[in-house]
């Protein structure tokens, strides 16, 4: 297969090869049987991801068995026309999941994932901070017109809550940067101090349960680090407590 098209190489080598400008009008099932043939001519390929979620669509991820493999599909593959597209190669910017597990062991898995999460929670949290700010930046002009073209009089309205909602816009609680401390809320009123600290207590670097005496059914739960926090709020968030079963909501301290 020759290259028709030069790519730009920006990573180290690794064994996972990142794809893009893939046809995103493809079946998933489609696209991943026809990739799945190209790349297994340049060695054993263990794991093939491609998703249909917007964000996700014209890429995939071709994982090999080693990097020997991956370096000859980049450079033989690089450019070549697939449903009319020149796919675009590089090497990934982390190592994947079953090349992980391929090498390490659970224990190590377990904190790839984690990182992982964790720097997904960083862009979610970064992209909902860029938006509140936009929202922001785009009521100043509204609202400088809105004064100007205020009769005098209704200066008495001052100190009412605006209808503008981006004037209030906050970043969401899902969508808060991670830290070491979780808020824990929709707790069962029996649930004391010891109850929690059986179920968050055994994750990394578990500190402390903190409740809150005025206030029932809310708890913070306090970590060494981070990882530990990313950990538990991953492992419990949406967990059923109490006789009903009712699910307790984990989310990062607001800061």
């Amino acid at each position: 297969m020759a290259a028709a098209v030069q790519g730009g190489i920006t990573q180290p080598p690794n064994s996972t090869v990142y794809v893009k400008n893939l046809e995103e009008r493809i079946k998933i099932d489609d696209l991943k049987e026809a990739l799945t043939e190209i790349f297994s001519e340049y060695g054993t390929v263990i794991d093939l991801i491609a998703k249909k979620n917007l964000k996700a669509r014209g890429q995939a991820f071709v994982v090999f068995e080693d990097v020997e493999s991956a370096e000859r599909a980049i450079k033989e593959v690089q450019g070549f026309e697939l449903f009319e597209k020149p796919m675009l190669l590089d090497y990934a910017k982390t190592r994947s999941d079953a090349t992980v597990k391929k090498e390490g062991d659970e224990e190590e898995l377990e904190l790839h994932k984690r990182r992982r999460l964790a720097e997904k929670e960083r862009k979610q949290a970064q992209q909902a901070a860029e938006e509140q700010k936009r929202l922001k930046r785009s009521a100043v002009p509204t609202a400088v017109d809105a004064a100007a073209a205020r009769p005098a009089k209704a200066a008495r309205g001052a100190g009412l809550k605006s209808s503008n909602p981006a004037a209030g816009a906050v970043v969401p609680d899902e969508y808060l940067p991670p830290n070491k401390i979780l808020f824990v809320q929709n707790l069962p009123e029996d649930y004391d101090v010891d109850g929690l600290t059986q179920i968050f207590g055994r994750f990394e670097g578990f500190r402390e349960v903190r409740l809150v005496p005025t206030r029932k059914g809310i708890a913070f739960v306090e970590y060494e680090a981070e990882a530990g926090a990313i950990s538990a709020k991953e492992s419990t968030s949406g967990m059923g407590l109490g006789a009903e079963s009712k699910p307790i909501k984990v989310t990062y301290q607001r800061q």
